[in-house]
């Protein structure tokens, strides 16, 4: 077990301390591949528990160990509270964990933490949003923010969803059939050749182009947009978008900030076979005079706090701040109206994100709407099952498959 533990530490390390996106970290440490899916497992369980596995140790602690013993420590708790792994076995293997790290100093208290952590009933805050942020383990300012635009209760049961099917789209081949042939255990979605798969493992087809990832959120986006000559997926990376929307448009131009990311969106087109694609290392909020007037449709799927898809990627969170939704929002207003001057009269604009809040989403179009002329906006009605925010449609996890998205459709009149 110590490799094991060794392994989670490694990649938890580079998350907490290095700020690298998990995702990464585990692409860049080497794993024993015996322990790979448990070790991959707890280290996605550590960050979605974090706010729970932090507030035991200040509870359980007068001075907070530094970061090597903590994420000892969350790795231990993790294992014993929701691996189920037995107290003696997780406590030996986070005190010689301690010691191979050349903490040995600290091994005594880990060993005595670990013993009260199984003997100590907890009790949450007493405040109603505390307690929920520690009981689904949810940042506070994220949590006061989900109150205030849906209400108490209503927050409780969009953190109860989760995600539990994976989302696969199908392109070149029948997924039903495939997935029959298979033997997987899926549902049908609203839209064509995607279903839901529970307990799917990944093969070499995918490597081959025959199915992809895509949540179920970001194809009710791509089924809203209406088809045409020319698209501009302005923020695409990772490619997923475009991808999809190039099979509804004769060109479609891919821009994103970052040349690694763009890296991603070229790989993601080979792999689909996808021809139609024009990739570009572009940033969204400078204006190119070359594209004014020249797109049927944008796309702007804009940076954004990313708290929709939050159980998927539980890193999104860790170092997110209120600020931080200030600036951001701050910066999907101006890609938005930088972008609207690429669109034809009579295109459309698009603007989507994955986060729930009400400011990154319906205030940005109104913001939007009263800054620039010439736009007005186009109801819409996903198949998706949506919330209607001034003809604009809000995915919630509680009702649209365990994730939140949003989109809104412009129409530019003049």
């Amino acid at each position: 077990m110590i490799n094991y533990f060794y392994d989670c530490y490694q990649i938890l390390n580079k998350v907490y301390s290095d700020k690298t996106f998990v995702k990464q970290a585990i692409n860049s440490t080497f794993i024993e591949e015996k322990n790979r899916a448990l070790t991959i497992k707890t280290c996605y369980g550590v960050l979605d528990k974090d706010i729970e596995l932090s507030y035991y140790i200040n509870y359980l602690t007068q001075k907070s160990p530094k970061l090597v013993i903590r994420t000892i420590l969350k790795i231990s708790m993790y294992a014993i509270k929701y691996l189920n792994k037995k107290e003696y076995a997780v406590t030996k293997n986070a005190v010689e964990l301690t010691k191979k790290l050349g903490k040995g100093g600290a091994s005594a208290f880990v060993n005595a933490f670990l013993r009260k952590f199984v003997k100590t009933e907890f009790s949450l805050p007493k405040d109603p949003i505390e307690n929920l942020s520690v009981k689904y383990s949810y940042p506070l300012f994220a949590l006061k923010r989900l109150v205030k635009d849906f209400s108490l209760e209503r927050a409780e049961r969009i953190l109860k969803a989760n995600n539990e099917k994976t989302c696969l789209s199908f392109y070149h081949i029948d997924g039903k059939e495939y997935l029959n042939k298979l033997n997987v255990e899926y549902e049908n979605t609203p839209f064509e050749n995607v279903f839901l798969a529970k307990n799917f493992v990944r093969n070499a087809d995918y490597d081959n182009g025959a199915y992809t990832y895509q949540a179920l959120g970001s194809v009710a986006i791509c089924d809203v947009v209406e088809g045409g000559e020319t698209l501009l997926d302005c923020c695409s990376a990772p490619g997923g978008k475009s991808i999809r929307l190039s099979h509804k448009f004769d060109k479609v131009y891919s821009w994103d900030i970052h040349e690694h990311r763009v890296s991603l969106i070229e790989d993601y087109k080979k792999r689909m076979n996808c021809t139609n694609v024009i990739t570009d290392v572009k940033d969204a909020k400078v204006f190119d005079e070359k594209y004014k007037d020249y797109f049927s449709a944008v796309l702007c799927d804009a940076p954004c706090s990313g708290i929709g898809v939050v159980r998927d990627n539980p890193d999104i969170m860790l170092n997110r701040c209120e600020d931080d939704i200030i600036s951001l929002n701050k910066e999907q207003l101006a890609i938005l109206k930088t972008v609207s001057r690429y669109v034809k009269v009579g295109g459309y604009l698009y603007y989507s994100t994955c986060s729930i809040f009400n400011s990154e989403n319906i205030e940005i179009i109104k913001a939007f709407m009263s800054d620039i002329t010439g736009f007005e906006i186009c109801e819409i009605n996903s198949k998706l099952q949506h919330e209607t925010l001034l003809g604009t449609n809000l995915f919630l996890p509680d009702v649209s498959g365990g994730l939140g998205f949003y989109v809104a459709k412009l129409k530019r009149v003049k």
